[in-house]
């Protein structure tokens, strides 16, 4: 059993990283995942052409398609965005769904405040402090995992984890108690919030708005923040070689701080953009997983931020080919954790070769 289970190579140790696979991992990756993607169509007893058609052909079929896939994406750059920041520090942030779910929820609750009639206040100046308490919110949330990891030393794995959990209790008790519509006939939600307080629309005729515009801007300020500050420099060498960081003065716990912030603010701004966007009112649903999604996007763009572009678009497309594929192919709504699932473990998978080869065991 064991002879028959045996592999004809082996791993073996490069002399130095492969500059080479860093890049062409996350395209083999993709490849394979829609290789196998194809695999379980035929399994499932569907066309495999047909439903990679629906999956990479129809969310491009016109203009309202295409808005829409920009529009998923948006939250997926701006979550990537401030989680390359923590992964470059070696800071495993793993709660931007939690982030996310908190500034959706602080931002909302401003609008519930500041959305009542003869309040008096402008949509811009509305705008304006929803997304800064979408923002604070979202810091905040992370701050508490940057606490107990300077003060106690607690796994921020562990607990930025499980602070996702708390945050979407804490979603659900402010949708069935203080923000809950009067006249929701008792559904679990808040009101729906004037257009005076949604975000200007980029194209007419689509939910697309503004802020994809803002992510890529936010894009291009972290591009220069992580590779032309001393900040972001000292971030960078803190993650891949601490000591040459301690010996260099930079602190560690200044990263920590930092780089969690920084997370936490992004992830907060999508979860505001959300409310004040295509989902115009606080619901328990407020995210569909982007916060756990934009994981997978950060390590497919390789923690830049014009990766995190890239790679948000890539993952906005499986999120638009799973509900092309439960409407036109009666699959279930599972079809799209699966697909993001494959992609991540063979990714994992091929990044294994940045640092090994594949060697041929010679025959005795």
């Amino acid at each position: 059993m064991a002879k028959w289970m045996s592999l004809p190579f082996r791993l073996e140790l490069r002399g130095a990283p492969s500059r080479a696979m860093t890049y062409w991992s996350p395209v083999i990756a993709i490849a394979l995942t829609l290789l196998l993607g194809a695999l379980l169509f035929l399994a499932l007893g569907k066309d495999p052409l047909a439903g990679l058609k629906v999956f990479l052909v129809d969310p491009f079929s016109g203009k309202r398609a295409i808005s829409e896939l920009l529009l998923k994406a948006t939250p997926l750059i701006l979550c990537a965005l401030g989680l390359a920041v923590c992964f470059r520090a070696s800071i495993w942030n793993i709660g931007a769904e939690g982030q996310f779910t908190v500034g959706a929820l602080c931002s909302g609750a401003m609008l519930v405040w500041l959305d009542v009639p003869g309040h008096g206040i402008s949509g811009g100046a509305g705008l304006l402090l929803m997304i800064t308490a979408g923002v604070l919110g979202g810091a905040f949330w992370a701050a508490i995992t940057a606490f107990l990891r300077d003060k106690f030393n607690a796994n921020e794995i562990l607990v930025s984890l499980m602070l996702t959990y708390v945050a979407q209790l804490l979603l659900m008790w402010a949708v069935n108690g203080p923000l809950k519509d009067p006249n929701g006939m008792n559904f679990p939600q808040s009101k729906v919030f004037s257009d005076t307080f949604m975000l200007p629309m980029l194209v007419a005729g689509t939910r697309l708005h503004v802020g994809f515009v803002v992510a890529i801007a936010a894009a291009l300020l972290m591009a220069v923040f992580m590779m032309r500050s001393l900040r972001g420099f000292s971030l960078m060498v803190g993650g891949v070689a601490p000591h040459a960081a301690r010996y260099a003065g930079f602190s560690a716990r200044s990263a920590l701080w930092v780089s969690l912030l920084i997370s936490g603010a992004f992830a907060g701004l999508a979860g505001a953009f959300e409310i004040a966007g295509p989902i115009g009112q606080l619901l328990p649903s407020v995210s569909p997983g982007y916060g756990f999604a934009a994981i997978i996007v950060a390590f497919i763009g390789r923690l830049h931020p014009a990766g995190a572009i890239l790679g948000g678009l890539i993952m906005s497309l499986l999120y638009l080919g799973g509900e092309l594929a439960q409407s036109r192919l009666g699959l279930p709504s599972a079809i799209t954790g699966v697909f993001q699932g494959m992609l991540l473990f063979l990714l994992l998978a091929c990044d294994t070769l940045i640092d090994y080869r594949l060697a041929w065991k010679k025959k005795v």
